[in-house]
């Protein structure tokens, strides 16, 4: 019988949404069955971070190198930082037939959407632009400018919801973390995802 292969789900949304809080909280979960696709960065680690779990921290140089030699499944500069998300291994994970979970920024996001349409994308919203800035203020770790920045910036990532195939809104994580959960399981039963397993089936395969 034909596998089936594992399921690309992209959750991004604007800077301070809590896309990192959110998945955190779904991979503590002793259901949860998704490979976390760590994302290579050219930022400094914050406080508590830790290289190779949170992400994989890079020079400027190395990451340069990554694109040329094209092992990045999708790449964003953001905020005077590289992001992206290596290549080989998002597709070895799925070809095994397990789930694989990318935390990151909407321009990433729209990359991944030109070359793996059939991936689940899902965009975390905030509830409210006051809520988001009282958000990253409280998260303490960038200068009043940079603020100011990323709010701007959020403005334009929301306009960016048209891209996504579901919508949840970040207000209490674990009712946040519940919804993505159920998307999950609604796309695996999607009738595109298991003809392909019945009619090798009905074939005796």
């Amino acid at each position: 019988m034909e596998k089936e292969r594992g399921l690309l789900i992209v959750l991004s949304g604007p800077s301070g949404v809590g896309k990192g809080t959110v998945r955190k909280e779904l991979f503590k979960q002793p259901n949860t069955n998704y490979e976390y696709s760590i994302s290579v960065t050219t930022r400094k680690p914050r406080e508590g971070e830790v290289d190779g779990v949170d992400y994989f921290f890079v020079s400027r140089e190395e990451f340069e190198k990554m694109i040329k030699e094209g092992k990045l499944l999708e790449y964003a500069e953001f905020v005077g930082n590289y992001y992206g998300t290596p290549l080989d291994y998002v597709n070895s994970t799925l070809d095994a037939g397990r789930d694989v979970f990318l935390e990151i920024e909407v321009q990433g996001a729209a990359q991944i959407r030109e070359k793996v349409p059939e991936a689940l994308f899902i965009f975390l919203a905030p509830p409210s632009l006051s809520e988001l800035e009282r958000r990253l203020i409280e998260r303490g770790t960038e200068s009043e400018d940079v603020i100011k920045q990323r709010i701007e910036t959020a403005k334009e990532e929301l306009e960016m919801m048209k891209l996504y195939d579901y919508v949840v809104e970040n207000d209490e994580i674990q009712k946040a973390c519940e919804k993505i959960n159920a998307i999950i399981m609604a796309e695996h039963c999607r009738r595109e995802r298991v003809e392909k397993r019945y009619l090798s089936m009905l074939k005796g395969e």
